[in-house]
């Protein structure tokens, strides 16, 4: 039995029979008697055997016919009984019960000293819901949708990924490939490969025989980090951020915006290098918060 496939419809049912459950021991009719009257009769309820067949006719056959419909969710597709399946079994008996609410509620011995009751009110709008609903779930999208679990989970902070650009999936692109057409790898390096050395800029001690040179601050092309390799992800941020020059100016030079993923091609420090969709690249100073695919 798994409840994930109950529908919203199913869940109104399973609603009108707590009501109709619940209308059952409340009071069916009301008596108006007379001030000063001798004797007045206690008001029944539906499990009375004075009101007999009340209780059959309308309190429990819109409580199974409300089981069988939701009986139905949980068994193969066309089983039958009798030729017919259990949510028409439950639909016959709702419009039996609805049809009898219908009737008691009108006329009756007495019809000056007795009205309907509150059980008798709430039966009767119970029993015209399971009906309205039973008949209505097959056709309406609103009702046929599951009641619990019915939308997948969302991707980060709302939004999904753009088509030809973002978190790659089944056959989508993959970190390190160039989604632009270009003859390079994003920042001379991709999955794998080793980093290129930067070149000492102009007036800075050469480095030792054999070493790395040092990473520049904001120098365009100079990986930060010393030693390993780094892998290209994918990633996106939780508000929208700057994506400032490589080249170290203030002036933006485009903003990165949630729910979108990006691809982060390079690392300086706690800074990274990204790039748009439109190949614009820059350094995202402000990582925090940010989602890794």
């Amino acid at each position: 039995m798994n409840i994930r496939s109950l529908t919203r419809g199913d869940g109104v049912v399973i609603g009108a029979a707590v009501l109709l459950f619940i209308a059952s021991f409340l009071n069916f009719r009301a008596y108006d008697c007379a001030q000063g009257a001798p004797f007045c009769p206690k008001e029944p309820n539906g499990w009375k055997a004075e009101l007999f067949p009340v209780l059959p006719s309308i309190f429990l056959a819109g409580i199974v016919g409300a089981a069988l419909i939701v009986a139905a969710r949980f068994q193969p597709e066309g089983r039958k009984l009798l030729g017919l399946g259990l949510d028409q079994w439950g639909t016959a008996l709702a419009v039996s019960a609805a049809w009898s609410s219908l009737w008691t509620i009108f006329g009756g011995p007495d019809a000056d000293a007795v009205s309907p009751g509150i059980g008798q009110i709430l039966g009767l709008i119970a029993n015209l819901v399971l009906v309205a609903v039973a008949v209505l779930t097959p056709r309406t999208p609103a009702l046929k949708a599951p009641l619990m679990g019915a939308t997948p989970a969302p991707s980060p902070y709302g939004a999904g990924p753009q088509q030809g650009y973002g978190y790659p999936g089944a056959g989508g692109m993959q970190p390190g490939a160039d989604p632009y057409g270009a003859q390079q790898p994003f920042g001379g390096f991709g999955a794998g490969q080793p980093q290129q050395q930067a070149q000492p800029a102009a007036g800075q001690p050469a480095e030792a025989q054999g070493q790395a040179p040092a990473s520049a601050q904001g120098g365009a092309g100079q990986p930060a980090a010393a030693g390993g390799d780094f892998a290209p992800f994918w990633f996106a941020v939780p508000v929208s951020r700057p994506l400032f020059p490589e080249d170290g100016s203030t002036t933006p030079v485009a903003e990165l915006a949630p729910g979108t993923w990006y691809l982060a091609v390079d690392q300086r420090g706690q800074a990274l290098v990204a790039q748009t969709q439109d190949g614009r690249r820059g350094v995202l100073q402000d990582t925090s918060g940010i989602q890794r695919g």
